[in-house]
């Protein structure tokens, strides 16, 4: 749905991954714009169950989503972002720590997991909220979502604590000029070594193609995913991108059991 929005059907459950639908980061008046409008508006989505919220950046948490959402879903944040969501009303959160773990009624347990990155929303909250991984575990697969991170060990373990992963949403945008991004964002070829190091069967590349907050060609990123795949000798179709809006259906060993993802 751009940027590292998904819309992901598991298990019977909808959920939403680091919401944004405003044409800017910052609603719809301020931050960088669109370069291609959403393929849905969030009203055209079936009921959602369940956002997962990696970070609390403006590219990753739409206000306009969290007033629209409020209380209807149920709410996976880092530790801190509690205190920000109630200051809109909203109570059905959960907030978790890295490897803290929630069971959502007792069908599917999410996990915190770590990541390389930072938080804030204005220059006075730096690094006052975590920022998360997270995994989906259901009863035959499990789902990864990201968000924003510089590559680092950690995935190595979250693989060895919470793999194989089934499917997982990778950064694969924002990274240069490398020098300033690397510790923040990592590259469409360090996608493709966190595909090998969580264990990950499938893996669709996000965060590209929405919105130019870095010095890469926008459509560069899935060119640069493909020859990572190739270097680091990845089965073809097992890490990929989609076009914006693109459905795409990943049918596992289980026939009953499928997971469909929208970016």
């Amino acid at each position: 749905l751009g940027q590292s929005t998904c819309f992901v059907q598991m298990d019977g459950y909808n959920i939403l991954t680091d919401p944004i639908f405003s044409s800017r980061t910052i609603g719809e008046w301020f931050g960088p714009k669109r370069i291609r409008p959403t393929p849905c508006t969030l009203e055209q989505l079936p009921k959602i169950d369940i956002v997962l919220v990696s970070h609390n950046h403006y590219d990753h948490l739409d206000t306009t989503v969290v007033k629209k959402l409020g209380n209807s879903v149920k709410w996976y944040v880092p530790l801190g972002m509690c205190t920000w969501l109630a200051s809109y009303g909203i109570t059905n959160a959960v907030e978790l720590d890295w490897w803290q773990e929630h069971h959502h009624d007792d069908s599917l347990i999410i996990t915190g997991a770590p990541i390389q990155h930072w938080s804030g929303r204005h220059f006075l909250d730096v690094n006052a909220t975590l920022w998360s991984s997270f995994v989906v575990q259901g009863k035959t697969s499990s789902f990864f979502h990201c968000g924003d991170t510089g590559y680092c060990q950690a995935f190595k373990e979250i693989g060895k604590r919470l793999g194989p992963i089934t499917f997982a949403s990778l950064p694969i945008g924002s990274y240069e000029p490398r020098e300033y991004m690397k510790h923040q964002h990592m590259n469409p070829s360090e996608a493709c070594k966190v595909h090998k190091d969580i264990g990950a069967t499938f893996s669709l590349g996000v965060h590209w193609g929405t919105f130019m907050m870095s010095d890469e060609y926008y459509l560069d990123p899935p060119a640069y995913l493909e020859k990572g795949r190739i270097k680091y000798g990845l089965k073809s179709g097992s890490v990929f991108t989609t076009m914006l809006g693109e459905t795409i259906t990943i049918a596992l060993d289980c026939p009953s059991d499928n997971t469909k993802i929208k970016r």
